[in-house]
Parts: C-alpha cells; sequence; structure tokens
C-alpha cells in the first residue's frame, strides 16, 4: 500500500495515545489513472479501494476497515488503497475516480455510501462493488455485493444487560444520527427488554454527530442527571465525550461499539459489541476470486459479531448475556429487525 498523508486531528491523536492505536492511511481519491474499467482476470490478485467516512486513527469503525484492507493485502496478494474522510456528496466522485483509475473492487465503508455505490456499479459492470447496508435489498446488480451488519443482532444482548444491571430502571441509548440501522438498535434493546420481563424505561437520544465528543459528553450528563444509569453507547469518535461525562459517576455503567474501549473509563466500562470486517471481507474476496461476482452476506455471532465478557456487572449477568448470544447464534432469539423511526 502506498501512503501518502495522514488526516489527523487532535481529538483523534488523544485517542490513538490512549489505546496505543496508530495507522496512517492514503489520501486515495483516485485521478487520472489507466482510464479504463477495473476488470481483472479471474485468478489475478485484486486491485481493492475503499472509501472510508472517517479517519483510518479513529480506533472505531474506520481503524476496522483498514485492518482489513490491510489483511487482504497480506491473505490475496492485493493492492489497496483508500480515501478517508469522505463526506457523500463526495462519494460518487471518489468512486468513480478508483474506476477511472483500474481498481476492479471497490469497497465503500459504510450504508451512507450505498446509493451512490449502486449508482456507480451500475456504470461499471466490469467491477466488483462491494456496499454495506442493513437489510438484504432486492434486485441488485450483478456486480454488488452487500455487506449486511446486523447491528439489531448486537444489540439484543446489550438490552438484556442493560436490564438486568441498572438500579434506577432508566437505561439510555447514545446514537449519533437517526438512520434506520440506529433505529434497528433501539428497537432491539426495546424488545430484550420485553422478552427479559424488564419494567426499565428506554431512552434514546441522538446527539446529531457520531464524531463529536464534546456534544457526546454533554447530552450523557444530562441523561445521568435525568436518572440513567446504564449508557448504551452507538457513537464512534463521540464515546470519547460519553466516556468522560461518566467517569464522574461511580454507579453509572457504559457499554461502547466496535472496539475494545475498556481504556477509556476502566470502573464504569462494561462491554463493547466487537466487529471484525478482516474474516467478511475475506469471505468476499474469496468468492470474488472464485468468480462470484456480487451476492450477500450477513454478520452473526458466528461471523464479525462478538460481546466482549461483561466487567463490573455481577457473574449472574455475565452468564445471561453470554446465555442470550447463544440462543441467538442457535435460532431459539429471533431478534426482529425493525428499522421503523423511534418517536
Amino acid at each position: 500500500m502506498t501512503l501518502h498523508r495522514c488526516l489527523v486531528r487532535p481529538l483523534m491523536v488523544a485517542l490513538v495515545l490512549l489505546l496505543a492505536l496508530t495507522a496512517c492511511g492514503d489520501d486515495g481519491g483516485g485521478g487520472s489513472g489507466s482510464g479504463g474499467g477495473g476488470g481483472a482476470a479471474q485468478g489475478d490478485p485484486p486491485r481493492i479501494a475503499a472509501v472510508f467516512s472517517g479517519t483510518t486513527t479513529d480506533a472505531d469503525y474506520t481503524f476496522l476497515g483498514l485492518q482489513a484492507l490491510q489483511a487482504a493485502e497480506d491473505e490475496f496478494d492485493a493492492e489497496t488503497t483508500y480515501s478517508e474522510g469522505v463526506a457523500v456528496p463526495d462519494a460518487e466522485r471518489t468512486i468513480r475516480e478508483y474506476v477511472a483509475d483500474g481498481y476492479n473492487v471497490i469497497w465503500t465503508h459504510g450504508s451512507q455510501f450505498y446509493d451512490a455505490t449502486i449508482a456507480v456499479a451500475a456504470e461499471a459492470p466490469d467491477v466488483v462493488f462491494i456496499a454495506e447496508q442493513d437489510t438484504e435489498p432486492q434486485d441488485l446488480p450483478g456486480n454488488v455485493w452487500v455487506l449486511d451488519r446486523n447491528f439489531h443482532l448486537a444489540f439484543y444482548p446489550l438490552g438484556v444487560l442493560a436490564g438486568a444491571t441498572t438500579q434506577t430502571g432508566t437505561i439510555a441509548y447514545l446514537g449519533g444520527v437517526t438512520l434506520p440501522f440506529s433505529y434497528s438498535e433501539v428497537h432491539a434493546v426495546e424488545q430484550a427488554l420485553a422478552d427479559s420481563g424488564s419494567d426499565a424505561t428506554l431512552t434514546p437520544v441522538w446527539t446529531g454527530d457520531l464524531n463529536d465528543p464534546t456534544k457526546a459528553q454533554q447530552i450523557t450528563t444530562q441523561l445521568i442527571g435525568s436518572g440513567a444509569d446504564v449508557i448504551l453507547g452507538a457513537l464512534n469518535l463521540g464515546m470519547v465525550g460519553a466516556f468522560e461525562a461518566v467517569k464522574q459517576e461511580s454507579d453509572v455503567l457504559i457499554t461502547a461499539k466496535y472496539t475494545d474501549k475498556s481504556e477509556l473509563a476502566p470502573d464504569n466500562y462494561v462491554t463493547s459489541v466487537i466487529y471484525d470486517f478482516t474474516v467478511m471481507l475475506s469471505e468476499i474476496l474469496t468468492g470474488i476470486t472464485d468468480g462470484e461476482t456480487g451476492g450477500y452476506l450477513g454478520m452473526t455471532f458466528d461471523q464479525g459479531i462478538s460481546v466482549q465478557p461483561p466487567a463490573n456487572v455481577d457473574p449472574e449477568v455475565v452468564d445471561l448475556v453470554e446465555q442470550t448470544v447463544e440462543d441467538i447464534r442457535s435460532g431459539d432469539i429471533d431478534v426482529v429487525r425493525d428499522v421503523s423511526p423511534v418517536e
């Protein structure tokens, strides 16, 4: 991978130092390139370009994408590049530039890029696209793989955990933006509370920005002041602020998403839903190598999703969460994917 420059903001530097994770990325973005489609002969090493919304130093969602790309270099002898910090209005242009540069696999890491990916895929039938979504779409172009994150599956065990640990009976969901996947997480927690017989109240709140620690800290402080003693965090970089808020309260617990964030508040941290895009990208690239130019692959507790063993809770709660995960895996618990807006 050719590296050109890092796009690092001060808060992200602080987070990286805290978690001892460092990474730097290509500014990507394509260019004049080869000027043609990226189709390669079956069996040739793939040339993979990724489009990231965040920065690879976030120790979070984008960093997981970088890890998957690096693993693809080793496993498939792939040539890789990426663009980070891509805004949704710039996505189609960025994708088209990678097509023009001759990349034959283009991965857009985030469901906000789905529409742009499908639009360009229809124009470039010789390129394979990997798009992320939170459902199984119908009538896909034949050159598109859909990676379904299944976020609702992951939040059901967190709902069980929250219902079993809250002392005040007030639980808060801290989201970033009101998107369908976020609604599905809230509804999964509601289902878990209902299924487990908990009478706890769930308060869902969105900060308006997945990566704003200041706003996250302010809102988390307000939630705690309103009686919430379990915070289910669903932010990216914004989680830094949420952890700062709970560290001031010895009796407030918090969960996170994507990566281990225990070092941010060891005495308040319970668990994180861990996502592994390395295994998902590997399976898709194996299919592409075998000539499968499109398909669907959903993340599950058997592949791509796991829950860290909970900390700072009673052993009985740890056992309950582990049993819940096993029941979802076996099919004994059916977590409904409900993306209807939360009132």
